[in-house]
């Protein structure tokens, strides 16, 4: 008699592939459909070559294999597949759609937000496309049945592959390797741009960063630091406000010569504006403690920026009362050792619904000025022009221009609602620096002045790209362009002995965040060897005497 064949089961039906194939499928996959940014840059660069451009592409596939398949083994197998999956999901959305680049330092920003920042950018559009380009075919791995070979037969086929691999990434690039050569390192933003590639690599370099600067020991900054004879003269306590200001770029401040009425607030405030102001980075990440630290661009990493006190320190050493108050997303070590404090909706309830406006500042630091018997320095890190979610930046009935964007997808909004929404939270930094400006001139108790400047830019879709954070050798200038201002009152130039009409005359100079250091030690008439009276833009216009 036949024997009845047994059910078949659905895990029968599953197809059956072996490691090899299926890490085939997957880089494919992710090449070719989750890669649309790196080919743009493909076509772009090998316009009528694009032969040697597919020779290219061919090395980057076996480059993406390759990764795959040093890490893709045994019970890893699935897993890893589904994790580069999932990665590209993600970075391929932020890539195509906002023109980001992730590398080093994006995943350091990322790492180091806050929900209340990142949850602006988790919107029905990524979710939509995660779940087709990131879920879907993760499931689809897990329901591959994968034929594994004998633990050494899968040695040996792991290192063949491995090895043929490397070979043939070698190979396919030594093919015209004059031609590949040039546009590696001239045309950074083409492999800056593959998907899971560049993601993974900042990944590590980011592990690789942290794990450098595990046992940081700090080395003192301007231990000779002490007050000059100016300062030391001064017949009330000197207030100075370092407003840290937040994705703000200057090619929409009307003070810089955009068209629109950004600025009508400053303007007609006695403040030195200065036109040419560059940022260190493109990130708050790197951007804010560079622009605090005595290390100028070119010397300045992060690992550097923890193993030497700051301007605070200086400062607080110079007999300074220091504090840092945050309405952003911390202060990224700066204020370590000085007193500081995160704004809530307990510090202005009226000033924070749903998020904390920058207005939340303003009582506060009336306050201070108010009661303070001690030369003082406040830190205020602004919430400012940050992105995506702009028209959160600013109070509803401070809406000068319109109509404003406002949800955190973009694809829902014109460019000019985008630009509407961005130009609005200028225009209400303005309004803010004006009222701390007026308010503290009013204080007849204290001796105030106020130095402003952006940590980066931002970009509204110039050139399709969003938001910040590109790599700075291919940065646009809306991303480090940035507004930079003084205001000293009357009685802080003559207590002081500043001739603000002499400061004015680098109004147009090219200055960057290098000169902060120094010129806040300069403006506060601090007296220490860590001052650099070249990057000073305040102690060369001092007055004899004091």
């Amino acid at each position: 008699m036949m024997q009845a064949k047994p059910p078949t089961t659905g895990s029968n039906r599953r197809p059956l592939l072996t490691p090899i194939l299926l890490n085939a499928i997957v880089t494919t996959y992710l090449l070719a459909l989750c890669n649309h940014t790196y080919w743009g840059h493909l076509i772009r660069i090998f316009e009528g070559r694009m032969l040697l451009g597919m020779v290219f592409t061919g090395a980057i596939w076996f480059l993406i294999y390759l990764t795959i398949s040093i890490l893709a083994v045994r019970w890893l197998h699935k897993p890893v597949l589904i994790a580069f999956i999932m990665i590209t999901a993600v970075s391929s959305y932020y890539a195509d759609v906002l023109g980001a680049v992730i590398d080093r330092e994006m995943i350091q920003n990322a790492m180091t937000t806050t929900f209340a920042e990142s949850k602006h950018l988790i919107t029905p559009d990524f979710l939509m496309h995660v779940a087709l380009y990131g879920v879907l075919p993760s499931i689809l791995v897990l329901m591959v049945k994968v034929r594994r070979p004998t633990f050494f037969r899968g040695l040996i086929g792991w290192v063949l592959c491995s090895a043929g691999s490397f070979a043939a990434v070698a190979g396919l690039l030594y093919i015209n390797l004059q031609t590949f050569q040039p546009i590696l390192r001239e045309q950074k933003e083409l492999l800056s741009s593959v998907q899971p590639l560049a993601p993974v690599g900042g990944t590590l370099r980011y592990a690789k960063m942290m794990l450098r600067s595990t046992n940081v020991v700090v080395k003192p900054t301007g231990t000779d630091a002490k007050p000059g004879p100016f300062l030391a003269k001064a017949d009330k306590p000197v207030l100075i406000v370092i407003a840290a200001g937040e994705t703000g770029r200057s090619a929409s401040w009307s003070l810089d010569g955009y068209a629109k009425q950004t600025n009508p607030e400053l303007s007609k405030r006695d403040i030195i504006y200065y036109s040419n102001a560059t940022s260190c980075g493109t990130a708050t990440a790197t951007s804010l403690p560079c622009m605090f630290s005595p290390l100028t661009m070119a010397d300045y990493s992060y690992q550097a920026g923890l193993e030497n006190e700051n301007l605070l320190d200086v400062l607080q050493r110079a007999g300074f009362h220091v504090e840092w108050w945050d309405n952003n997303t911390g202060h990224k070590n700066i204020a370590d050792r000085v007193s500081s404090r995160t704004m809530k909706a307990a510090d202005g309830p009226e000033f924070c619904d749903p998020e904390c406006t920058d207005e939340v500042f303003q009582k506060h630091l009336e306050e201070v000025a108010a009661t303070m018997t001690q030369n003082t320095v406040i830190v205020l890190h602004q919430i400012g022009s940050h992105g995506p979610s702009y028209w959160l930046r600013y109070p509803a009935d401070q809406e000068a221009f319109s109509p404003a964007c406002k949800t955190a997808q973009f694809g829902d909004c014109t460019d000019e609602e985008i630009v509407n929404a961005y130009d609005n939270t200028i225009a209400f930094t303005d309004l803010s620096l004006a009222r701390l400006i007026d308010s503290m001139d009013a204080e007849g108790r204290v001796i105030p002045a106020l130095f402003y400047v952006s940590d980066h830019g931002e970009s509204l879709g110039e050139n399709g790209i969003y938001l910040h954070g590109a790599p700075y050798f291919m940065a646009p200038p809306e991303q480090t362009e940035v507004p930079m201002v003084i205001w000293m009152s009357q009685r802080f130039r003559d207590s002081l002995g500043l001739d603000q009409a002499c400061m004015a005359k680098a109004a147009g100079d090219a200055v960057s965040h290098d000169n902060m250091f120094s010129t806040i030690l300069g403006m506060a008439d601090v007296a220490t060897t860590a001052r650099d009276p070249a990057l000073d833009l305040a102690g060369a216009c001092r007055k004899a005497g004091g």
